[in-house]
């Protein structure tokens, strides 16, 4: 593709290029610079990618894109003696290529990715979904609505991409895909006639620009509440974040399909996304007259919820295997979204709802003949863990008993607020490793500790540290009664863990089957996990 193609995507070019090479290759890695490719350089988290302008020079990079002011002459001196020094075997270092100055390189990756791929998501119907908690669960029920209703759909959450038949992992830690592979995804489901996406929606993927050039004709949110203040540095500029994807509806293209925010009018963050939505506006409620589509007559049972969906001019039956009353809000959205905005039948919905019988790692049951529940679940911020365990208390009259972390090198107050909600919630709580990295594992569960003893709690009484997360699945099932909900929270699906700076294989629901036979998973050699450093 020429490099003037490519360049048209692009919303703020700053300077323009004065050639226009054949382009081979869009990369922000200059280690995977080929002859012809086009380098994008941008200000990461921790390292600089302008730093390796002169590499990709080297490697035979036929253009570059980046948002400092750069003295190309010099970069190509530095790439003549990376050359000189044999580090890249590429063509003759002092042709003059162009350099293409952007307001943001992240941006910029991610329109050009669009650009190389065609433009998928302009061929498809886009709905968003973000939020603190219950974003895949959300996703994954608004797929089954489109598939109950015969519309040909993909969906991207932070699972799985789902293109057809095919099922692709997403990587090894929940978030949004990169530009890169994101808009790969999406001309996947272009090429497989698909003409609907579903997307789920991280801060990080809006932060970093991932979901730019995604044309979202739907965008919808579950809740915002405490979580990634280690990215955004305060709830408002976490609130700010999600909020792009509800101001992006504004200049996305026009697929005929009206732009629309579905909205959570429980939430607190209703009237600022309310202000920010320049488009048509509908709300969902577990119970406020109000709302476009709220819910009436809710059930809850141990092993489901029903409740009648009440929209404008519609009611439709919902009966869901989903148990808690965050669940009956995120059917609502899933609603909205669907019959609301898109028009599908209400009783698609129903149908769509009633056919999805659970998400990985979501209040997913693990059974091996014991005589208590035993549940694995993502819930890994204060609100989701204060969710869960209002949902465990719909499926017993027993104990709950929840074991869980707080990662390292992220949010460290919510390791305290953790804290506050299992020791104010539960009847008997665990604190374990939950991807430590390169954070003492001990100081982690010290303040996690410290939150539930200030609510009353006694150590060696109702509550415990047992580093090794196996141990403490096991030794929170060993805690049990007939009739009582064990739960293990934080991983979800997730299949490693971080300690250290190394990823290790791991499986709440394998460490959950392992400890209901009596042969506990080990995360890792004691002396390793201690204390991560």
């Amino acid at each position: 593709m020429r490099l003037s193609q490519l360049a048209a995507s692009l919303p703020a070019l700053e300077v323009r290029p004065d050639s226009d090479p054949d382009i081979t290759l869009v990369t922000d890695d200059s280690r995977e610079v080929v002859p012809g490719a086009l380098f994008v350089a941008y200000r990461g988290v921790s390292v600089d990618g302008h730093r390796f302008i002169a590499d990709a020079i080297a490697r035979g990079a036929a253009a570059v894109v980046g948002e400092a002011q750069i003295d190309l002459t010099a970069e190509n001196a530095k790439a003549a003696e990376i050359k000189k020094n044999g580090s890249a075997l590429s063509a003759s270092s002092a042709v003059k290529i162009p350099y293409l100055r952007v307001r943001n390189g992240r941006e910029a990756f991610a329109y050009l990715h669009a650009a190389w791929n065609g433009l998928p998501a302009r061929r498809l119907i886009m709905i968003g979904v973000t939020g603190t908690d219950g974003k895949t669960t959300t996703t994954n029920l608004i797929y089954s609505i489109l598939k109950a209703a015969g519309i040909r759909a993909g969906m991207i959450s932070t699972v799985s991409a789902v293109v057809g038949d095919d099922v692709i992992d997403t990587g090894l830690h929940v978030t949004t895909p990169d530009a890169d592979d994101l808009q790969r995804y999406l001309r996947r489901m272009v090429d497989a006639g698909l003409t609907h996406c579903v997307l789920e929606v991280t801060s990080h993927g809006l932060e970093h620009h991932r979901v730019d050039a995604c044309e979202f004709d739907v965008a919808v949110v579950t809740n915002i509440t405490h979580e990634h203040l280690d990215l955004h540095g305060s709830l408002a500029a976490y609130r700010a974040a999600k909020a792009r994807l509800f101001e992006s509806l504004a200049t996305a293209h026009n697929k005929g399909v009206p732009k629309t925010a579905i909205l959570n009018l429980d939430d607190s963050s209703f009237d600022e996304l309310l202000d920010r939505a320049e488009c048509r506006v509908l709300a969902y409620s577990t119970a406020r007259w109000n709302a476009d589509v709220r819910a009436a007559d809710i059930q809850y049972a141990p092993d489901a919820i029903r409740f009648r969906a009440v929209g404008r001019g519609y009611t439709v039956p919902v009966e869901t295997t989903f148990v808690g009353e965050h669940n009956v809000s995120n059917c609502l959205a899933a609603i909205g979204a669907t019959v609301d905005a898109l028009c599908i039948e209400p009783d698609a919905a129903r149908r769509g709802i009633a056919a999805l019988k659970g998400v990985p790692g979501r209040m997913e049951r693990i059974d091996a003949g014991q005589n208590f529940t035993a549940v694995v679940d993502f819930a890994h911020t204060p609100n989701a863990l204060a969710k869960a365990i209002a949902a465990a208390r719909t499926m017993t009259t027993g104990q709950v008993i929840v074991a869980f972390g707080s990662a390292g090198l992220r949010d460290r107050e919510k390791r305290r607020l953790m804290g506050e909600v299992a020791g104010r919630l539960a009847d008997k709580i665990v604190i374990t490793a939950e991807d430590p990295r390169t954070e003492s594992l001990d100081a982690i569960m010290q303040m996690t500790a410290g939150a539930v003893a200030a609510q009353g709690r006694v150590e060696g009484v109702d509550f415990w540290r047992v580093p090794d997360r196996g141990e403490a699945i096991a030794f929170a099932c060993s805690l049990a009664r007939p009739g009582d909900v064990v739960m293990a929270c934080g991983k979800g699906h997730e299949q490693s863990m971080c300690f250290g700076e190394t990823e290790y294989p791991w499986d709440d629901r394998q460490a959950m089957r392992a400890a209901l036979k009596g042969t506990p998973l080990q995360t890792l050699p004691t002396a390793s996990m201690k204390n991560a450093e």
